[in-house]
């Protein structure tokens, strides 16, 4: 089951590159901005709690894809696009070596289990 649920992690990454080639947009800025959303490990500045929620922001699949759907469909507003795409393409790559969302007992706990275990 684990190689199937990275297989599908990775067809989602996929996905998103697809999206994004839709932009307008030349393909590398895909690799320039794939890890962007890291920025979010800064909130661990601030203790578990407040690293925990500001880290999960910047990696929730659902939170890309409404960021995309608003970009597309309300404000047409192409950085909204890519924000959303580099969001949830991103979250895809995570999952896919095991980094998940965080809980608030440290950077290591995550919904996908311990890291490094």
């Amino acid at each position: 089951m684990k190689t199937t649920l990275k297989l599908e992690e990775a067809m989602m990454l996929f996905f998103g590159f697809f999206i994004f080639m839709q932009l307008d947009l030349q393909w590398w800025w895909f690799l320039v901005l794939i890890l962007a959303p890291d920025i979010g490990m800064f909130g661990y500045l601030f203790g578990n709690k407040t690293g925990a929620l500001v880290y999960n922001i910047f990696h929730h699949k659902g939170i890309g894809i409404l960021l995309y759907i608003v970009g597309a469909s309300f404000l047409d507003m192409p950085i909204l696009k890519l924000c959303g795409i580099i969001i949830f393409s991103h979250s895809a790559l995570d999952r896919m070596f095991g980094y998940g969302l965080k809980y608030e007992t440290g950077f290591k706990f995550t919904h996908l289990g311990e890291i490094g275990k």
